[in-house]
Formats: structure tokens, sequence, C-alpha cells
């Protein structure tokens, strides 16, 4: 006598049908398609979480940038001096700042050439 394994095969589609819910036509109904389709979209999931990543620590980048030319600064140049300062804050925090209160990030860049100043002489 075999075994058929029927329940185990309901159960995995039951799982696929429930993770696509809210697809359009047979993809939401057929298993085949509905497989297809969420197998797709985790690929799409795990590969854009490592973009999101990329992309927003260059937006923090860009910002800082911009805040940093209104003061007179290259964001090389910044980065350089909070590292030589011992300034430990990352670049998110950073660009929070230059957005929420400028005049702090203006009193930290002026604190980081200061310090970078007075360990260089």
């Amino acid at each position: 006598m075999r075994v058929k394994g029927g329940l185990q095969a309901k159960k995995r589609h039951k799982k696929y049908l429930a993770l696509a819910k809210g697809y359009r036509a047979g993809r939401r109904v057929l298993y085949r398609s509905a497989r297809e389709g969420v197998e797709r979209a985790l690929c799409f999931a795990f590969r854009d979480r490592k973009a999101r990543k990329r992309e927003l620590r260059s937006l923090w980048i860009t910002r800082i940038s911009a805040a940093c030319k209104e003061l007179g600064l290259s964001y090389s140049r910044l980065i350089d001096y909070t590292k030589k300062a011992n300034i430990l804050i990352d670049r998110k925090m950073l660009s929070e700042l230059a957005i929420a209160d400028p005049k702090a990030f203006a009193g930290l860049v002026e604190s980081a050439k200061t310090a970078t100043a007075q360990a260089g002489a």
C-alpha cells in the first residue's frame, strides 16, 4: 500500500495561496501560478531589502553634502574631521540633524573643525 501525501500537499498549497492573497486572476486561485508569483515576489523582496539600504545611505550622503556646502565645507572633509575629532555619529543621524536642526549641525561641524585643528597643532 502506498502513501499518497495528500495532507502535506494540501498544507503546502494553502500556504502558497495564502501568500498570494491580493494577487489578480489565476495568480490568486491556481496553485502553480500562485507559487510562481509568490516565489518571484519573495526574490524581489530579498533583493530590494538590500537595495533599500544602499539607496538610503546614498540619500543621507547627498543631504549631508548639501548641508556642508552651505557651511563652505565638502562632505569628505566633514567625515574626515568627525573621525579625527572622535565624534561617533552615523550618516543617518547626521542627515537628520542637518534637516531638523541646522544650527546644531553647524555647531557639530565647528566642533569637529576645532578639535581637528587642535589635534593637528
